[in-house]
């Protein structure tokens, strides 16, 4: 039973801290708020972003409140964890390493984030290149492709830069696993 608590907890809690990734993510994008897509990532968030918003600045680019959401997000999310596998409360001594780790969570789910925008704009392109959702994949993960686009040689229309794209994401993947291992043995 605790396996599959844990797997629901995990699931519902990525789903969530990468809401608020992708809402940070819009914000710095300038996505326009009336889109669909914005106004259900607005919708999932707005309960934690608005009053933090209240106490938080928002800078031009960046959207701090949405970010402190996805890290108490985490924060949340590893304490639940914690207490459901050790069936206690947890001590003030696990306090501090979880903080760390909540540090990296987020860094994995932004890292999920944009391997799954990545493989879903390529496996589109490919099946459905005019689905109403590939406006809003191209908007986001151009920053990111752009930049390998520049360095890659042109091979004549086929374009590798997603797959370049996800290599880098994984190898930081495992990166961001191996420092939270290694730190908090997560």
């Amino acid at each position: 039973m605790g396996d599959i608590i844990r797997f629901l907890l995990e699931t519902s809690f990525t789903i969530l801290g990468a809401a608020f990734l992708a809402r940070c993510w819009l914000y710095s994008m300038r996505f326009h708020p009336f889109n669909p897509f914005s106004q259900l990532i607005y919708r999932a968030t707005d309960w934690l972003v608005k009053p933090l918003r209240s106490i938080l600045p928002t800078s031009k680019h960046l959207d701090i409140a949405s970010l402190v959401g996805a890290y108490i997000v985490a924060l949340v999310y590893l304490l639940a964890i914690w207490m459901i596998s050790m069936r206690a409360i947890m001590p003030l001594t696990v306090l501090m390493p979880a903080l760390g780790a909540a540090a990296m969570t987020v860094c994995r789910w932004a890292l999920n984030l944009i391997i799954w925008l990545t493989l879903i704009q390529a496996v589109l392109s490919w099946v459905n290149p005019m689905a109403p959702v590939m406006p809003v994949l191209r908007t986001l993960s151009a920053p990111l492709l752009e930049p390998i686009r520049r360095i890659m040689p042109n091979l004549g229309g086929i374009d590798l830069s997603p797959l370049v794209l996800l290599i880098m994401a994984q190898v930081a993947m495992m990166v961001v696993n191996q420092i939270s291992f290694t730190l908090f043995g997560l």
